[in-house]
């Protein structure tokens, strides 16, 4: 394909015809990390060690029980791996969530109720080509806004139409606030739980709520959750865990995603799973047969040691909140900042506009940051994301402090 051009959906050469391309190519946007490149392209950084708070990229050690498991191993890798992953990493998820969401029957939810995936972004993306339909009235994907930008992809390359809910602090109203009209003409709900980059949780109300109107009107609840382990004080609830109260026990229109990048410190390992609807289940099980993505088998076997293993989360989990304890007396001063109540994103609301501070802390302070602009759309005339940004938690604690000691600095100089 060397020489080619894309254009509108359509690969172009000099000297041959169009060729076809899927037309839906050409709707999505940039990734958020592309646009801040060309919002600093030409500034010079300033003279000052680099600190990144832009990436949700975890930097704590990842768990040794999960890395010896992955080294022992290796063996596996002369065997083509199960899309439906070995009964051992099954079992060992079906324990982990009946532990922590009070479920029951684990020999079942192992059998019937989850497969193994690639991370959650390859199974977020891929489970909207399983699920909608390009032949269906009902053409509309609820998408959370500000979001994860998959959601959006996802919705696009399969067809459908994202339509934006607003999210804040307050994530039970959020859901409140859509309509009946908005529930009738969605095929699917993304909602992420705890929420990227709010960090606001959803409650047992909420869920019930949401359940509730997935029953009424027939849509899909796909909940992301791959922060449910990184919380301040009390665990947040689930889809499923709701779900089985209600005595839905076959989690019929549920599903959720969980991963080892944020609980366990593993985004490399690409190790998550699906877990609830067993009729949707099947489903993407048979549509993975198709992907390829299977998971590689020391992969499994360190996501089994890892998801069996509770210490290093609760260790992991502690230091996200020694780091909220460090620089929420520093910014709260200079900026309208809340502690979130899970997560290790914070969302404040700027006294300057959120690519105009950006751009400030290169130059000043060459502190990296994300526009909330850049993590939003502009929906109902409004883009939730402006004058916001998102701050990523992630540097290792002296570096937190020192980045929030350079945002207020800057912050005092500007306003």
């Amino acid at each position: 394909m060397q020489g080619y051009l894309v254009q509108f959906g359509r690969i172009i050469a000099s000297d041959k015809a169009y060729i076809t391309m899927n037309p839906e190519l050409a709707l999505l946007q940039p990734y958020p990390f592309e646009k801040i490149r060309l919002l600093l392209d030409g500034l010079t950084p300033a003279n000052k060690p680099a600190i990144s708070l832009s990436v949700g990229e975890p930097k704590h050690a990842a768990p040794a029980v999960a890395l010896e498991a992955l080294v022992a191993n290796l063996n596996t890798l002369e065997q083509y791996p199960s899309t439906r992953g070995t009964d051992e990493l099954r079992n060992a998820i079906a324990s982990w969530l009946v532990a922590r969401y009070q479920l029951s029957e684990p020999e079942q939810l192992a059998a019937q109720h989850i497969l193994p995936v690639n991370g959650t972004r390859e199974s977020l993306f891929a489970i909207a080509h399983c699920l909608l339909d390009r032949t269906s009235p009902k053409r509309k994907v609820l998408v959370p806004n500000p979001f994860y930008q998959i959601y959006e992809g996802a919705t696009l390359l399969a067809g459908s139409e994202p339509d934006f809910y607003h999210i804040d602090a307050d994530a039970d109203q959020n859901l409140a606030d859509i309509s009946d009209t908005q529930w009738q003409q969605a095929q699917v709900i993304y909602v992420c739980n705890p929420g990227n980059p709010t960090g606001s949780v959803l409650s047992e109300k909420g869920f019930k709520l949401l359940i509730e109107k997935s029953n009424q009107f027939d849509f899909t609840i796909i909940s992301d959750e791959c922060y449910s382990e990184i919380y301040r004080d009390t665990p947040p609830c689930g889809l499923l865990e709701v779900a089985h109260k209600m005595g839905n026990t076959r989690y019929e229109r549920c599903l959720v995603f969980h991963s080892l990048s944020k609980r366990s410190n593993l985004p490399g390992l690409r190790s998550g799973f699906v877990a609830g609807d067993a009729g949707l289940i099947k489903q993407f099980f048979q549509y993975r047969t198709y992907h390829g993505c299977t998971m590689p088998g020391p992969v499994q076997k360190a996501s089994v040691a890892a998801w069996k293993d509770e210490q290093h989360v609760i260790e992991n989990r502690s230091a996200y909140n020694k780091k909220y304890q460090a620089v929420m007396p520093i910014l709260k001063p200079v900026m309208d900042v809340e502690q979130p109540a899970a997560g290790f994103y914070l969302w404040p609301n700027l006294p300057i506009g959120d690519e105009a501070l950006t751009q400030a802390l290169h130059t000043e302070q060459n502190v990296a940051i994300v526009p909330g602009s850049y993590l939003a759309r502009l929906a109902h005339g409004n883009n939730p994301g402006a004058n916001h940004t998102r701050l990523a938690l992630v540097a290792p604690l002296e570096q937190c402090i020192e980045a929030a000691e350079r945002i207020a600095q800057c912050l005092h100089k500007l306003t």
